[in-house]
């Protein structure tokens, strides 16, 4: 299904946008692979990677924001890969607008631009923030979740549109490994813990990369795809980059969880397991399609949280030192 297609990447200079490019140039044979984001030096240094001469791959110029740049740019495109987002909570908080105008407002301008292009199908990436949010971001990710989700009814089924949601990405910029890897370089000995029992979903952006495929491929339209992923303590990723570390408590910051949510007990009532997968089904509309594709799958038990404290699946400290040691600064 990706073989033959364009396909459009929103957010594309990313982490995720980056090695989702990868897989797509190295895995398959689109017919154009299109990068649409706003900083044009990210553009220019992921070209020297991927180079217009040597791929098909464009590079396009635009914000979210902007409904009437997004209706050109999906001119000819098969798919669309929307993972261009404003989310570091702090700031969110102090500029809630701002994250109003690209999370949700930039959503429905994807949708409408989608529709009016007959784009095949659309898939959005949204974070476990979006399940009982308490910050700004988590709350801006469920609205969005909800405009892509509804945009099967109103879209007259014409196109298909997807979310998959997970947690923390390893490595990625931003996120506390590398954070934790450059105090290390920089000869701490004391790393900022916000609190011992602190928990977090873990996914590597290769699985990311793989989640994203597997909605695009088998999405029926309105379905949220979550990954089966372990959890690990931060505490423990600690004591995995330094096993001498000691620790400065320094508290759970301002719109932050002590443990992440990536489904709640209400959404489960409305999920299957899909493939190593959870899925949760649209509650407001359904279609054939996903009669067909889901009744067989098995439901989750009564009363089921996924919450990362609650998990099944462990990164143990072993585990995680393999991790790191793959991460580069």
């Amino acid at each position: 299904m990706i073989n033959g297609k364009t396909i459009l990447i929103t957010g594309g200079t990313g982490s995720f946008g980056n090695k989702f490019t990868q897989a797509i140039l190295t895995k398959y044979k689109p017919k154009k692979v299109i990068i649409f984001s706003r900083d044009e030096f990210k553009q220019y240094e992921m070209a020297k990677i991927f180079s217009e001469n040597k791929y098909p791959i464009r590079y396009f110029l635009g914000d979210v924001r902007d409904a009437k740049r997004l209706n050109r740019a999906f001119e000819g495109v098969d798919y669309v890969v929307h993972a261009a987002a404003l989310k570091q909570v702090p700031a969110l908080e102090y500029n809630p607008m701002e994250a109003v105008k690209t999370n949700i407002l930039g959503a429905d301008n994807i949708v409408e631009a989608a529709i009016d292009q007959k784009v095949e199908k659309v898939v959005a990436l949204s974070t476990d923030k979006a399940s009982n949010p308490i910050n700004l971001y988590g709350a801006t990710k469920l609205a969005a979740e909800k405009v892509f989700i509804a945009a099967n009814a109103y879209g007259g089924g014409r196109v298909k549109f997807c979310v998959v949601r997970y947690g923390n990405v390893m490595g990625s910029r931003g996120s506390v490994i590398p954070f934790f890897l450059s105090l290390k370089e920089q000869g701490a000995t004391e790393y900022p813990i916000t609190d011992e029992r602190m928990t977090r979903f873990w996914i590597s952006l290769e699985e990311s990369v793989e989640l994203v495929l597997k909605a695009l491929i088998h999405g029926a339209g309105g379905e949220s795809f979550i990954p089966i992923i372990p959890s690990m303590r931060l505490i423990d990723l600690a004591r995995a980059i330094d096993a001498k570390a000691k620790f400065k408590i320094i508290g759970i910051r301002p719109g932050e969880k002590l443990h992440e949510s990536l489904i709640s007990q209400d959404e489960g009532y409305n999920m299957r397991t899909f493939q190593d997968t959870y899925v949760i089904l649209p509650q407001f509309f359904d279609n054939k399609e996903i009669h067909k594709k889901y009744d067989h799958c098995p439901k989750v038990p009564e009363g089921f949280i996924y919450r990362s404290d609650l998990n099944e699946k462990w990164l143990s400290v072993d585990k995680l030192k393999k991790i790191v040691s793959q991460i580069h600064l």
